[in-house]
């Protein structure tokens, strides 16, 4: 594939950062954690794929579903911060984004690709300005028909384009990004840190959270990685250790990231054989912290406790997805997505197929009525009155029950269905869906 590098900065809502002598040590405000269970440690023959994104709190995330289409050969896109060139032709996205952000968090295209990131700590400095990680999910998406052509595009923009601009709203810190990426036959794990990279296969179960984790055990690397720390002093293993090498431990505290990660593969592998939709659910709701305190020397704001389902300090999570991602042919690319903390919110059906309902696209930058605000509201309100979060988990519960039944049914008859009668009876089942999980959010919120 040829090569078009030409950008053009520009602004949008968010930060760049100019001028900077030395990047400030960041804020606790990291978040995410990515996993991933491949079909033969699934029930059934499809790939699993889930992503907590962990964002500020407040910080609205709808869905967003972009159409396919064709461009011209001299089109350009314009992301958070960069415009550079369009590829000939772009596939149906179903992504998660912050309402001010151009790229998203996870999402999953029509060919199956799933893909999400997270913020990483690396020795190599992101650029001032470049493209985000969330611009990077967002563009594997939109341009990969498999696992293995998303890696290597994002390969070929981060060589091209960088890292960098700010992924936050009202914080200049640019950051390095870390990506999992997977299809029904395979799953990847790319780390990025400046310019230089490092990739591996997953393993049969398999996740990320804000560290470099690929050590001696990459099968890709960018051609610079170990000329770069060679230069710049870090250490040097035989054979070379990305993390070692890469990973920068005085911009975050270990346990910022290692008993999260921890916990999550540790549940993957306890449920490996078994795992479904149910046991992912789970997963990110999570809530053991042992392990996974601060180390000794943070800052008292850190004193805290991170889980897999966030709540506490400056980073919660705002949105969850599950892709499921099916070998057998036909049959339907479904997701189940959540606003707000897991714990007290619900996954909603969806399928890969027809316009998404309002009540799941809908969202603002300040507080308002969309279905994001109201369910983030309810965890609020949760966190303070164990009584009323009990009332909410059991609503909510019995109608993911439900809701977990009709979309299975729901599955086995899109098979049978031409595509354009499959498309109009997923339309009116997620509208149905979304109009009950809307009403029963607004029950809750309202009542005493």
């Amino acid at each position: 594939m040829a090569r078009r590098c030409a950008t053009t900065p520009l602004t949008r809502p968010g930060w760049i950062a100019t001028n900077r002598s030395r990047r400030p040590r960041p804020p606790a405000v990291a978040g995410c954690d990515t996993l991933v269970a491949q079909a033969i440690a699934t029930v059934g023959d499809a790939t699993l794929f889930a992503k907590n994104s962990d964002r500020p709190p407040g910080e609205c995330q709808s869905l967003c579903l972009v159409e396919r289409a064709l461009h011209g050969a001299v089109e350009t896109v314009t992301c958070q911060y960069l415009t550079i060139p369009q590829a000939r032709e772009t596939w149906r996205v179903l992504g998660s984004r912050p309402t001010w952000l151009w790229g998203f968090e996870h999402g999953l295209n029509e060919h199956g690709v799933a893909i999400g990131n997270e913020t990483i700590f690396a020795r190599a400095e992101p650029a001032p300005t470049g493209l985000l990680g969330m611009d990077l999910v967002r563009l594997g998406l939109e341009r990969a028909t498999s696992a293995p052509a998303a890696v290597e595009i994002m390969i070929e923009l981060i060589e091209c384009h960088g890292q960098g601009g700010s992924g936050f709203r009202d914080l200049d810190w640019p950051y390095n990004n870390s990506f999992l990426v997977a299809d029904a036959r395979e799953a990847w794990i790319l780390e990025a840190a400046g310019s230089n990279w490092a990739a591996r296969r997953c393993g049969v179960v398999d996740s990320i959270s804000n560290q470099v984790t690929i050590g001696a055990d990459w099968e890709r690397l960018s051609r610079d990685a170990i000329a770069q720390a060679q230069r710049s002093g870090w250490p040097i293993a035989e054979p070379f250790d990305f993390a070692s090498a890469y990973r920068d431990l005085e911009a975050a505290p270990p346990a910022l990231s290692e008993g999260r990660l921890r916990r999550s593969r540790g549940l993957l592998a306890s449920h490996q054989g078994a795992i479904d939709v149910t046991v992912l659910r789970d997963t990110l709701r999570d809530h053991d912290a042992t392990g996974t305190r601060f180390v000794a020397g943070a800052r008292p704001e850190e004193e805290q406790f991170y889980t897999l389902c966030m709540h506490q300090g400056p980073s919660r999570t705002a949105a969850s997805l599950i892709a499921e991602l099916p070998a057998r042919p036909r049959a339907p690319l479904r997701a189940w997505a959540s606003f707000s903390r897991p714990c007290t919110s619900i996954f909603v059906p969806i399928f890969l197929a027809g316009t998404l309902p309002r009540e799941l696209t809908a969202g603002s930058d300040a507080p308002g009525d969309a279905l994001w605000w109201v369910i983030d509201r309810l965890a609020d309100r949760a966190e303070a009155e164990p009584a009323f979060a009990e009332r909410v988990r059991e609503g909510f519960g019995a109608l993911e029950a439900e809701l977990t039944s009709e979309a299975d049914t729901l599955a086995d008859q899109l098979i049978a269905l031409g595509e354009s009668a499959a498309e109009e009876t997923a339309e009116d089942a997620m509208r149905h869906f979304a109009g009950r999980v809307d009403r029963l959010a607004r029950f809750l919120a309202d009542s005493s």
